[in-house]
């Protein structure tokens, strides 16, 4: 499919109802409303297109730029183009999109690193974003790398913007989930940063509280493994 093909299915696919439900998780460009069920269906469709990715972000429509990064290369993605996607960003739930994209390229560590400190809200998000997605998808990676980094959540977390607290918040989640020696440092990390304030606009969304999720999921876990 070409680009006129595919924004006229996005166009075809947006309802009133998910554009107002986007609007309320921050998107304020412009939109159709497409569903993650259509989005999905068009990645499937179209597979991997990364000329095709670069077109649809363009656009500055925002279901066009989710898909982009549904379909966009992570491994031939160039450096420099996910540094001008990065300054494109203007809302949590396409930085969402774009740092699993990141967190899948060769870039990742390195993008990682750049951002991480950035002022810009979005571009610190993107960062801690791929940071959980590296502790979420990447076992062997050593626990020294994920210890470092809960140093400077612990340290700086309450004096970051909004959604790099979240992202921040969730890191610590992340890490305590890989083995028991992370657990035990996470909610180490956990309890010294205490509730983590952030404004979820006008949704039911929470960031919860690093320490008791911890506490509850790892609980859970036990109580799985008892009766396997």
């Amino acid at each position: 499919m070409n680009l006129a093909q595919v924004m006229s299915k996005l166009k075809k696919a947006g309802t009133i109802q998910n554009r107002r439900v986007f609007e309320n998780h921050g998107v304020t460009g412009e939109q159709f409303g497409v569903s993650y069920a259509d989005l999905n269906k068009l990645k499937k469709s179209i597979g991997t297109d990364q000329d095709l990715a670069l077109l649809l972000w363009d656009t500055g429509n925002h279901d066009a730029r989710i898909l982009a990064c549904m379909v966009a290369d992570s491994e031939t993605f160039e450096s420099h183009q996910l540094d001008a996607w990065v300054r494109d960003l203007d809302n949590y739930v396409v930085t969402d999109a774009f740092a699993a994209l990141v967190a899948k390229s060769p870039h990742r560590d390195r993008k990682f690193l750049a951002w991480r400190d950035r002022k810009p809200e979005w571009t610190a998000a993107t960062a801690w974003g791929v940071f959980c997605a590296l502790a979420m998808h990447e076992d062997d990676r050593p626990d020294a790398f994920f210890l470092e980094h809960l140093k400077v959540v612990e340290a700086g977390i309450h004096n970051r913007p909004n959604r790099v607290r979240h992202n921040m918040n969730q890191a610590v989640i992340c890490v305590g989930l890989r083995n028991d020696n992370l657990h035990q440092l996470a909610l180490a990390v956990a309890k010294s940063i205490g509730p983590v304030p952030v404004d979820h606009g006008k949704t039911n969304c929470q960031t919860p509280e690093a320490l008791d999720f911890l506490k509850k999921t790892m609980a859970q876990r036990v109580h799985k493994s008892r009766f396997r």
